[in-house]
């Protein structure tokens, strides 16, 4: 559903919004989250991770959003 840059900007932004919060809970960098995102068809859904996991593996990239995201752009 969203492109890689679209993924890593949600996550930059739900990681510094649990940072913000600080919670005794939580801890003081990189916190550990999962955010499943369901569109409203059955094949859209989106997985996001927070960026610092990208480090130890590797960005799944579906071609078909990152064309799209660069169509909106060009569209504005």
């Amino acid at each position: 559903m969203f492109s890689k840059k679209e993924k890593q900007t949600i996550a930059s932004k739900i990681e510094t919004l649990l940072l913000e919060l600080n919670h005794p809970e939580m801890p003081r960098e990189k916190p550990d989250f999962h955010l499943s995102v369901k569109g409203k068809e059955s094949w859209s859904w989106a997985e996001i991770d927070p960026n610092w996991t990208y480090d130890d593996k590797a960005v799944s990239v579906n071609p078909w959003n990152e064309i799209a995201r660069e169509q909106m752009k060009s569209d504005k």
